[in-house]
């Protein structure tokens, strides 16, 4: 699938790391450092304009590796990035450590997925079919 990217930023387009991998990372792309002190939340720019074809979302995910070596992660997880968003993507990152974290121009911030959704047509309804697991729920099944 072919999208249309505007790249503002220094560093070169998002790109898969290995052959198999769902999500792209994301760079910063900031003038000068920001620091991120312990439970602080900023929006990070990325110098990033897409466009999705309908159908379509991009998801902002945490990294994993900054996730547990440092504590960062996307505070509202995953961000949603519309097909009729054309914005720069801003990812808000949240600092879960109790150490201020330095973010440094062009440090890989997060991971996009470019997924499929459908849109939905409601059925209002008086009542649902039964199923075996009716409303259980938070727990409902156990831990084992």
């Amino acid at each position: 699938m072919k999208v249309k990217i505007v790249n503002k930023s220094n560093h070169d387009l998002p790109k898969y790391s290995t052959e198999l991998s769902a999500g792209m990372d994301l760079r910063a792309n900031l003038k000068e450092p920001v620091f991120l002190k312990s439970l602080e939340r900023k929006l990070i720019p990325t110098g990033l304009f897409i466009e999705l074809p309908a159908g379509y979302e991009a998801q902002i995910r945490p990294r994993s590796g900054m996730a547990l070596k440092e504590g960062i992660s996307v505070l509202n997880t995953p961000g949603t990035i519309d097909a009729d968003y054309r914005g720069e993507i801003g990812v808000i990152l949240v600092n879960l450590s109790n150490q201020v974290v330095e973010i440094k121009n062009g440090d890989r911030i997060c991971q996009m997925v470019i997924a499929a959704h459908e849109t939905v047509q409601w059925d209002a309804v008086e009542e649902l079919e039964v199923s075996e697991r009716g409303a259980g729920g938070f727990g409902h099944t156990g831990k084992a």
